[in-house]
């Protein structure tokens, strides 16, 4: 039995060579409003948070542009870079899911950009861990419990 439950979409991240441009359409055009920027030499990013609703019922939409364009992750490739699930019980999760054969991206579980628990699942397998998500790359968030009482 599965010893953690998926209980929401968290955030979408959407990355582009100039987030200005992203800006552009997701704040201006479309009025989200952004709550935080956040950038990591570490993970190559240059973020933007974005915000949709309210509350334990708001979704993150994170806009992105790499640091360095000669590094990697490059996370304006793919342009949908990743989706993000808030689990209720991360460290439960992950281990459970490891002993599936789920791969995790290096890193461990740490802390992300808006100060949540999180880690990747690989988008592709290997022969060590041959489940993936299959091309999509997945951030895993630990719920905070406001949000575990709400939509658990």
């Amino acid at each position: 039995m599965r010893p953690f439950k998926v209980l929401g979409i968290q955030q979408i991240a959407i990355g582009g060579e100039d987030k200005s441009k992203l800006a552009r359409f997701w704040v201006d055009i479309m009025g989200l409003a952004q709550v935080k920027t956040f950038k990591s030499e570490s993970e190559n990013v240059d973020e933007d948070v974005l915000r949709i609703g309210e509350g334990v019922h708001s979704t993150e939409v994170d806009i992105m542009q790499p640091l360095d364009f000669d590094k990697k992750p490059r996370v304006d490739q793919p342009k949908l870079n990743h989706i993000g699930l808030w689990i209720d019980d991360l460290p439960k999760a992950t281990e459970w899911l490891e002993q599936q054969g789920v791969r995790f991206t290096p890193g461990g579980i740490r802390k992300g950009a808006s100060g949540y628990d999180i880690c990747f699942i690989h988008p592709k397998g290997n022969d060590e861990f041959p489940l993936c998500s299959e091309g999509v790359l997945v951030e895993l968030v630990q719920a905070p419990e406001d949000v575990i009482k709400a939509l658990g």
